[in-house]
């Protein structure tokens, strides 16, 4: 089921019902309540795909009580390499395979030698991305004894596969969710409030933005070698704002799904289209991914520290690595590739750490150089997010090579503009007026009957498009 269904509402109001009326005395009682209905919720897309998590959410956990029991450095190395390897190469077989025999026959045929092999009818288990970096972040840290292992094995399966982040993120850290599963959760009416008001923004983002977006930019790059240039930009723009309302919805659901049962999940998206440089745009989008390759990968390879060109190879590796973590497709790469090109500069320059506060602080409006800045950042962003979109990168640089023409004076036609620009317009004047706050219905000041006048109309947009259901975006990945 998706968060965007009825299905799903149901199944939320069931759960919650029962985990607060029938299941608050007991602390094991909650934990096993949460790992059942965890499992049900994911058993629904693929019953078969609950035996990876149970064999990730098994490895892991040995892993973390044989890293207690040694001393010896060189045996918990060892360790940890050894869990890594299995559940990265999990990970390699479900999603990378055929990307990998596809690319060596490419390769040897490019040279008139022409090889057979076999290519595996493998279904990506959703999700599966997303549960194993999480996994990973506890046997890493509990490695680096910056946790220490946990002995109640409900706790930690309920961590690895907690239903709301199960999907699509956030990549949860265990230093944060896991101890939360060790102490017994009551009912906070402001809590369940404020969760159920990020759920309605996220859902919002998702139904109304990022799905009216969607179709319009599948219509596009559908026709797109006939389209005017005008209609073509506006289709890289309604795909900026789709995969931000998509995904940024998504987490907004699950962030405000784990409140309502006394979880406090990690933010993963902090406006980032406010953003004033690349720089700064990298540490406000999936911050739980990002902030994961930081910590577990460019840190530990040397960071900022070292020569020019070993910063340069620390930063392409990890912007190029985490292109590839989205899908096994050379247009993730590049996308990647051109973030590094956009980043690589600022960190030379060291004005990657400029701009940390929170944009025309104080100030009703941003002043003209703020105006300039997140304009260029955005033109930017779209152009790179042009790559994650095609199909391939030729289609990319052709798309792109069909902006540049007489047609972008032209009036766009066909691209839903007048239906949705006004919709992207209330996207972006909410999250402007509440950029400094966790999520934009956060502790909204106005009068009791305005703020329900607010709610009662996101509803109504919610409702009138849902019609247009689509999948989340990040389920693929």
């Amino acid at each position: 089921m998706i968060f965007n269904s009825i299905d799903f509402l149901i199944f939320l109001l069931t759960v919650f019902l029962l985990y607060w009326f029938v299941f608050q005395k007991n602390l094991k009682l909650q934990n096993l309540f949460i790992l059942t209905i965890s499992y049900f919720f994911y058993c629904w897309w693929n019953w078969r795909f609950l035996f990876l998590i149970l064999l990730y959410s098994g490895l892991n956990y040995v892993a973390g009580i044989l890293l207690a029991s040694y001393e010896n450095q060189q045996k918990r190395k060892l360790i940890l390499v050894l869990s890594c390897i299995f559940s990265l190469g999990l990970l390699c077989v479900f999603k990378y395979f055929n990307f990998f025999v596809d690319n060596f026959l490419s390769a040897f045929a490019s040279l008139g030698i022409h090889l057979q092999a076999r290519t595996l009818n493998i279904i990506l288990p959703v999700g599966i991305s997303f549960y194993t970096f999480k996994a990973l972040s506890y046997t890493i840290d509990v490695y680096k004894r910056k946790l220490a292992p946990t002995k109640d094995v409900i706790a930690f399966f309920c961590f690895v596969g907690f239903f709301p982040q199960l999907l699509a993120g956030p990549i949860d850290r265990a230093t944060n969710l896991l101890p939360q599963f060790y102490i017994k959760r009551t009912f906070e009416y402001d809590k369940i409030v404020d969760g159920l008001r990020q759920m309605l923004w996220g859902f919002f983002k998702k139904v109304v933005i990022a799905d009216n977006c969607a179709t319009a930019v599948n219509a596009i790059f559908a026709n797109y070698e006939t389209m005017p240039a005008s209609t073509l930009v506006l289709g890289a723009v309604f795909f900026s704002f789709q995969i931000y309302g998509d995904f940024s919805g998504y987490s907004d659901i699950a962030i405000g799904t784990s409140r309502l049962f006394g979880f406090s999940s990690m933010r993963n998206f902090s406006v980032p289209y406010f953003s004033r440089d690349i720089a700064e745009f990298w540490r406000r989008w999936h911050i739980s991914l990002t902030s994961w390759f930081r910590d577990y990968l460019y840190i530990p390879l040397g960071g900022n520290r070292g020569t020019k060109y070993q910063v340069i190879r620390n930063t392409l590796v990890i912007f190029i690595l985490c292109g590839f973590w989205h899908g096994a497709n050379w247009t993730f790469v590049f996308w990647g590739f051109i973030n590094a090109l956009f980043f690589i500069p600022l960190l030379l320059l060291k004005k990657n750490r400029k701009n940390t506060d929170t944009i025309a602080q104080g100030k009703i409006l941003p002043n003209i150089k703020e105006l300039f800045q997140m304009g260029t950042m955005f033109s930017l962003t779209t152009l790179a997010w042009l790559f994650f979109r095609a199909d391939n990168i030729g289609q990319a640089f052709s798309y792109i090579g069909n902006i540049f023409t007489k047609s972008l004076i032209v009036a766009p036609h066909g691209s839903g503009a007048k239906h949705i620009v006004p919709l992207l317009l209330i996207l972006v004047v909410v999250e402007w007026l509440q950029r400094d706050k966790q999520h934009a219905l956060e502790n909204l000041k106005m009068h009791i009957s305005l703020r329900w006048a607010v709610y009662y109309i996101l509803i109504y947009f919610i409702c009138w498009h849902v019609g247009t259901r689509q999948q989340f975006i990040y389920f693929k990945f």
